[in-house]
């Protein structure tokens, strides 16, 4: 019987501890399938091989909405290699829409991303999530997180090392 509550604390230090972890450079990057904003599937690990640009974005980030025409001109450098670019947004459909039909945002779209959010924000000793928009999290061919940053203007590092990414 004094076993259970040793057990319980240990397992509830451990879920505090991984609850503190973040995701750091040189770290596997979670695997995540979510369905795109035109109804497809993708799965990261299925794009193992490509560099995998990640960004999280919202309709209602003022700094997204600023980033948007540099992130799609990085896209346009990039068509035809093997480099994946997928937007993650915690936003449904129906925000989504009307927003890309004023503002194209050339990547692969991923509304309802909450889950996928919850795998790469940075989490606080509470358990709460931390997360700036945009973040960008930049992914190799072999599956691990090369670059994390976020914020304003971003775009130029962005090109920069996918850019050294696709000749290693």
């Amino acid at each position: 019987m004094r076993l259970l509550p040793v057990f319980i604390l240990t397992i509830v230090l451990a879920a505090s501890a991984l609850a503190q972890q973040n995701l750091q450079v040189g770290q596997v990057a979670p695997d995540f399938s979510a369905r795109t904003l035109d109804g497809q599937t993708v799965n990261l690990k299925d794009l193992q091989g490509k560099v995998v640009v990640l960004t999280f974005w919202s309709t209602r980030c003022a700094i997204c909405h600023s980033e948007i025409p540099k992130l799609n001109q990085v896209v346009d450098r990039y068509k035809g290699k093997d480099v994946a670019f997928l937007a993650l947004t915690m936003e449904s459909d129906a925000k989504v829409n009307p927003y890309l039909r004023q503002n194209p945002f050339n990547y692969t779209i991923v509304p309802n991303g909450f889950g996928v959010v919850l795998k790469y924000a940075n989490m606080t000793k509470d358990g709460g999530i931390s997360m700036g928009f945009p973040s960008y999290f930049l992914i190799n061919k072999q599956g691990s997180i090369s670059l994390r940053a976020e914020g304003w203007d971003k775009s130029q590092n962005l090109d920069t090392q996918i850019s050294r990414l696709l000749t290693e």
